[in-house]
This record gives structure tokens, C-alpha cells and sequence, in this order.
């Protein structure tokens, strides 16, 4: 997926690229894999109208959906003196009213399909083997055009026109995996990550140490043990893999035997990286063992010629190209389905092509499981993949090397702050030159980093902890001179009030000294008033004035509540003898009661 911008750095289109689509899940799934998302998806209920539009049906222990432009083996034939017939037509009326085709001509498509011999047309038989791997092939080719015609359509919808000078993109690709049973399919997915992981190492790896040979820093050049070359040679160079492949696909007479023996005859004890599988009891057949980056493969070679070419029952793809569904029949059209595709080992060099043409950024994805269990993490596991996919060489190599470096100008302007007399102002020094002098004078280990020819390596992660320390002495003494100042300017406002006030000299310290002085003052010199010495006299009076009133007031509160209870006692002794005359007269009553009984 790519994001194009221009010349300006503005946002121009964006689109999608498609390398190695995988569909043979669409007809097959290993024990650990599952189908295509967007068949769950369908199964969710989320949209329960579109399910009428569906056949559901089990394939292969998942659940799979057979859409009206993709549908699978269809289970229906029988064997007899090795032709296939159609043992009733349910199934195939169904696939053939979705895809817009006659069920008749469908049938006979598949178990008669006519073949051209010279100019000569001629109807060829099929057995059952035959023609389930020919509805497998028509169900994947349905399913790549119509991905691919669906990335066209979406590519032309994000297509402004505009210029395009640069991209940002994002390639997802599938991982290394390894199961039990690996074929043609999971080669072919191998030998790319076989490419990207050498990409990835010379990233990481072999520049990284090139940078330090180039700086002038002594070095020696480390062996990770990453030279994936010779696995990649054996699957793509001239009478690899992929080379007798292609020369068995011409020769009529060709088999998986005699593939297996030309791969045997050119690479068995001549390439280290081609074994002879172990034959391990209850595990899938396997005929050769490659020896991957991540691990040794064993792979099964059963219908590799087939699957390579890929053929079609061009006499079902002649149905195809006259269905009345008009998307069926575009697909399958002149344009629609003419190009010959390229072969993986094509696609990964146009792949490779436009990686290298970028600044990459790698993202590892691990799987914590195996059983797609959440929050499980299987260490083992784990650690597996980080090894096979050189986290842990990539680790190794930063503790040995330098992998942080910056120029010499960069390096004097961010950290002379450690020590600005190294580098004296005014004077003109060559940075390279300044830099020395300022590690020089640093309290540091000066093992530990490097100096190249344009850059310093290493020591930067301390550098930068200790320019922060600096940093942070710096600006918390300019925080206390401020604030100290603030201080002494709010001091002197508060002093100058206090003089305005006392109209006493700026000596005296001392608020609570100055506060008591003034009231002592003050106190001595009206003392000895007359008015004062009266005052003293009253201000004890007027103290028991106040204790009077209080008194008056209580004595009328208590007048208050002596009434409410006299009232309250005489309502009680007025209830107590209507209480009395109650109970007197039901005595009286059950006395009456019980005389009349």
C-alpha cells in the first residue's frame, strides 16, 4: 500500500501493488490455517440477507463459502474406466444458475472438455483426479482476477492525476512459517522472506559495519553467519529449483519422479543448503530439504509441474467468457484473462527492485502461540522467531558496534553546553577538531566511542544524559535568580510601607521586633492620659454590664420553660384520670359480657 506525494512533499494518490497473492486457501488449508477473512466475516450474521445469495458448505475441516464468483470442488463425479461422470446434478445447477452458465454445458465442460490438436478439435476424456484439480484451478483463477480486478478498480478511485515524486509504503507480507506439510505454495512464500531477510540483514548487518570501514574507525569486519545467498542461488539461479522446474514443464513426458531426480542429480551432495529429508515416522512425505535463514524446510513435490503451469479447462473458461454474469465474463474476457502471469521468482525481483529504491523501516510481527490462544506466550516459541529472523544478531551487533553516530558539526553544536571553555568563543576551530577537545575534557570512559572521518560514533545515549543534567542546572539557576529576585523586589515594597508607616529608620529588622516596639511606644506614651486612665476604670464595668444582661436573659428563658412544664404536668394528670375512667368502665363491660354468658 502506497502513499505518493510530490515535488512540494503534498499528498498526491495512493495505491495498492500485489505481490504472490496466496490463493490455493481457496481449495486447500493445512491443519493449522484458516480460510479467507471475509468468509467468517460473511458467517457472522452481521448482514443475514446476503447469506441467501451463498452455498455453505465444510471443505478441508474449515468452514468455506462458494460465492457467485468463486466456487469450489464439487463433489459429484464418480469413477468409471477412468472417465468421470456427474452422479447427479444438484450441486452443479447451483454453481451454475450463481455464475450465470448453463448446468448441462458445465458438466460437459469439465468431464469432456475439447482439446485443439493441430487444426483439429478433439474431446478429450477426464478421471476424477482430473477434473477436481480442474475445478481447484478455475475456482483459484476466479479468485485471483477478481482480486485483482477489485485492486484495479480500487487503484483507479485513488488516482488523482497529480504528479508523483515520492512514497510512503507499507508492504505486508507473510511470515517465515514452517509446518508439518509444505508444498509449491509455501516455496514460493519461503523464498521471498529468503530475500527480505537478506535485505533485512544488509541493513542491519552489513552497511552498519561498511559506515564504520568508511569513517576510517578501526574494525574488524564480524561474520554473523547471515550469508543467505547460496540458499537464494539454489532456488533461483540458472538449474536451481525454479529452473529445472521450468525445463520439466516443457517436456511432455515430464513427472514429479523425474523432477525429483534432476533436483537430485544437479544438488544433492553439491549444495549444502539441498538435504535428503529424514523420514520421520506419523509426519507428511517429504522428497527434499532446503535449508532456510530460519530453519530447515522439508517439501513435498506432488503436482508441481501442474501447479507451476497452472492450466485451465479452457473449455469451462470459454463458458466463462459467455456468461451472462457481465463481471464473470470480463474477467475472463480478451482483457480480462490474456496475459500470461510472471512467475514468483519474477515477482520477487520486482519486489526487491522497489525496496531497495527506499529507506526501509523493519516491523517484526511475532506470534506469542501457536493455538491462536489470547494472552498465551509460548517463550520457547517466541524466542525462536526472534532468533530466526536476526532480532537477536541485530542486538549483538549494536552492543559491539557504534549504531548511534552524528556529524561532527551537529556533535559541537548539541553538546558544547558540557563544557563551553573547551571550546573557546570567538575563535574559529574545525569541528572534527572541537569535538576531540570536548570529549577530551569530558569525565568519560573514552573507550567507548570513536572518531571517523565526517562523524562520532558511540557514547551518545551518555552524551545525552549528561547534556540533560546540564540542562537541568542550568535552568533551575536561572528559576532561583528569578524567583530571588522577585523576592528582594516584593522585600522592599513591604519595607517601604512599614517606613511610611513607623516613619522609623530602614535599620530596624525584624517584623515581629518592629511590630512590638511600635505598640510599646505607643502604649507609653498615652498611659498616663487622663481620658486613658478612665478608660481603665469603665472597661471593667462595662464587662459586667454585659454579664447582667446575660443573666436577665436567662432568668426570662427560664420563666419561659417553668410555664411549659407546669402546662405539660397538668395535660398529664388530666390524661391519667380519663385513663382511670376508661378502665373502669371496660371492666365494667366484661363483667356485663360474662353475666350474660
Amino acid at each position: 500500500i502506497r502513499i505518493h506525494f510530490d515535488n512540494r512533499g503534498k499528498l498526491a494518490s495512493a495505491d495498492i501493488e500485489t505481490y504472490l497473492l496466496e490463493k490455493s486457501r481457496v481449495t486447500y488449508q493445512l491443519k493449522a490455517e484458516r480460510d479467507y477473512h471475509i468468509f467468517y466475516q460473511i458467517l457472522s450474521q452481521q448482514k443475514p440477507e446476503l447469506l441467501g445469495r451463498y452455498i455453505i458448505y465444510m471443505s478441508c475441516r474449515v468452514i468455506t463459502v462458494l460465492h457467485h464468483t468463486l466456487y469450489h470442488k464439487i463433489n459429484t463425479f464418480y469413477f468409471r474406466e477412468e472417465q468421470a461422470e456427474a452422479d447427479g446434478t444438484e450441486d452443479a445447477d447451483k454453481v451454475a444458475y450463481l455464475m450465470g452458465l448453463n448446468s448441462a454445458d458445465l458438466i460437459k465442460g469439465l468431464c469432456h472438455p475439447r482439446v485443439k490438436v493441430g487444426n483439429e478439435w478433439v474431446t478429450k476424456g477426464q478421471n476424477v483426479a482430473q477434473v477436481n484439480y480442474a475445478i481447484g484451478a478455475l475456482s483459484k483463477s476466479v479468485y485471483e482476477k477478481m482480486f485483482l480486478w477489485m485492486v484495479v478498480r480500487i487503484n483507479q478511485s485513488l488516482d488523482t492525476k497529480q504528479p508523483r515524486q515520492y512514497f510512503i509504503g507499507v508492504l505486508d507480507i507473510a511470515g517465515f512459517e514452517i509446518f508439518d506439510f509444505n508444498t509449491f505454495e509455501q516455496l514460493c512464500i519461503n523464498f521471498t522472506n529468503e530475500k527480505l531477510q537478506q535485505f533485512f540483514n544488509h541493513h542491519m548487518f552489513v552497511l552498519e559495519q561498511e559506515e564504520y570501514k568508511k569513517e576510517g574507525i578501526e574494525w574488524t569486519f564480524i561474520d554473523f553467519g547471515m550469508d543467505l545467498q547460496a540458499c537464494i542461488d539454489l532456488i533461483e539461479k540458472p538449474m536451481g529449483i525454479m529452473s529445472i522446474l521450468e525445463e520439466e514443464c516443457m517436456f511432455p513426458k515430464a513427472s514429479d519422479t523425474t523432477f525429483k531426480a534432476k533436483l537430485y542429480d544437479n544438488h544433492l551432495g553439491k549444495s549444502n543448503n539441498f538435504q535428503k529429508p529424514r523420514i520421520v515416522k506419523g509426519k507428511p512425505e517429504a522428497h527434499f530439504s532446503l535449508v532456510h535463514y530460519a530453519g530447515t524446510v522439508d517439501y513435498n513435490i506432488n503436482n508441481w509441474l501442474v501447479k507451476n503451469k497452472d492450466p485451465l479447462n479452457e473449455t469451462v473458461v470459454g463458458l466463462y467468457q459467455k456468461s451472462t454474469m457481465k463481471l464473470l465474463a470480463l474477467l475472463f474476457g480478451g482483457k480480462g484473462g490474456g496475459s500470461k502471469k510472471k512467475g514468483s521468482s519474477f515477482q520477487t525481483v520486482s519486489l526487491m527492485t522497489n525496496l531497495r529504491s527506499t529507506h526501509p523501516h523493519f516491523v517484526r510481527c511475532i506470534i506469542p502461540n501457536e493455538t491462536k490462544t489470547p494472552g498465551a506466550m509460548e517463550n520457547p516459541l517466541v524466542m525462536h522467531q526472534l532468533r530466526c529472523n536476526g532480532v537477536l544478531e541485530g542486538i549483538r551487533i549494536c552492543r559491539k558496534g557504534f549504531p548511534n553516530r552524528i556529524l561532527y558539526g551537529d556533535f559541537k553544536q548539541r553538546y558544547r553546553i558540557l563544557n563551553p571553555n573547551a571550546i573557546p568563543e570567538g575563535q574559529f576551530i574545525d569541528n572534527k577538531k572541537a569535538a576531540e577537545k570536548l570529549l577530551g575534557s569530558l569525565d568519560i570512559d573514552h573507550n567507548q566511542y570513536k572518531l571517523g572521518h565526517t562523524k562520532v560514533t558511540g557514547l551518545l545515549g551518555q552524551l545525552e544524559e549528561m547534556r540533560d543534567d546540564r540542562l537541568a542546572l542550568i535552568i533551575t539557576g536561572i528559576q532561583a535568580r528569578s524567583r530571588g529576585l522577585l523576592a528582594r523586589i516584593e522585600f522592599q515594597k513591604i519595607v517601604e510601607r512599614r517606613y511610611l508607616l513607623t516613619a522609623w529608620p530602614n535599620s530596624l529588622k525584624g517584623d515581629a521586633l518592629l511590630v512590638i516596639q511600635w505598640n510599646i511606644r505607643a502604649f507609653m506614651g498615652v498611659k498616663n492620659w487622663p481620658w486613658m486612665k478612665m478608660y481603665f476604670k469603665i472597661k471593667p464595668l462595662l464587662k459586667s454590664a454585659e454579664t447582667e444582661k446575660e443573666m436577665a436573659n436567662m432568668k426570662e428563658e427560664f420563666t419561659k420553660l417553668k410555664e411549659a412544664y407546669a402546662k405539660s404536668e397538668a395535660r398529664r394528670k388530666e390524661l391519667e384520670e380519663k385513663m382511670v375512667t376508661l378502665l373502669q368502665e371496660k371492666n365494667d363491660l366484661q363483667l356485663q359480657v360474662q353475666s350474660v354468658c
